[in-house]
C-alpha cells in the first residue's frame, strides 16, 4: 500500500463547498496524511525540514487547492520555492525524491468545455499545469493526471458529494495500486 501525502492549500477554506467535502469524505482514510499548509504555516515561514521529513515518508504527493488564477494558492508557490532545495530534490545529487509520484486535486469554477481552444479560457487545463509537470520531471517524479473538479461554481451539494465519492475512489486506487 503506497502513503499519500495532500499538501492542502485553501486561502478561505471556510467558505469552499467543494474541498470541504472532499476532505470530509476522506478523513481518517487509512493510508492518507492531509497536510494543511495555510492552518501550518499562516505567517508562510514553512519549516524545510520539516517538510522534507513529510516528503521523505509518503510515495505519493498530492497538491490540493482552488485553481486560482491559473495555478495554485500563493503557499504552494512559497513551500516549493522553500522546500524543493537543489541537492536535495533535484540537481546531481538531489535524488530524494527521485521515483515518487505526484499530481494536483483542483477545483474550477468553470466547466470544463471552457478550458479548449475554443473556450472561455483558450488552453487546455493541462497547460496551465506544465509548472507542475515540469517541477515533477525536473524532481526525478512521475506526473500523474490530475484530479479535477469542474464547474463548481454552478455546482450543487448532490454534485458536490458524487465527486467527492469520486475522489475518495481516485485515492483508494492510487494508493492500493
Amino acid at each position: 500500500m503506497s502513503r499519500i501525502l495532500i499538501l492542502f492549500a485553501h486561502p478561505a477554506f471556510e467558505k469552499s463547498r467543494v474541498h470541504s467535502q472532499l476532505l470530509a469524505t476522506i478523513h481518517g482514510m487509512q493510508g492518507v496524511t492531509v497536510h494543511d499548509l495555510y492552518e501550518t504555516y499562516p505567517d508562510l515561514n514553512i519549516d524545510v525540514r520539516q517538510e522534507q521529513g513529510l516528503l521523505l515518508q509518503h510515495d505519493i504527493i498530492l497538491f490540493q487547492h482552488p485553481f486560482y488564477w491559473y495555478s495554485a494558492p500563493a503557499i504552494i508557490k512559497q513551500w516549493q520555492d522553500l522546500v524543493l532545495e537543489h541537492g536535495w530534490a533535484y540537481g546531481r545529487s538531489g535524488t530524494a525524491l527521485r521515483g515518487k509520484r505526484i499530481t494536483n486535486v483542483i477545483s474550477a469554477g468553470t466547466k470544463e468545455e471552457a478550458y479548449q481552444a475554443d473556450g472561455w479560457h483558450q488552453y487546455p487545463l493541462a497547460d496551465f499545469l506544465l509548472p507542475f509537470r515540469q517541477t515533477a520531471t525536473l524532481c526525478n517524479m512521475q506526473y500523474l493526471d490530475p484530479f479535477v473538479v469542474y464547474g463548481t461554481h454552478q455546482m450543487d451539494n448532490t454534485a458536490i458529494s458524487e465527486h467527492a465519492i469520486s475522489y475518495k475512489q481516485f485515492l483508494e486506487n492510487l494508493r492500493d495500486r
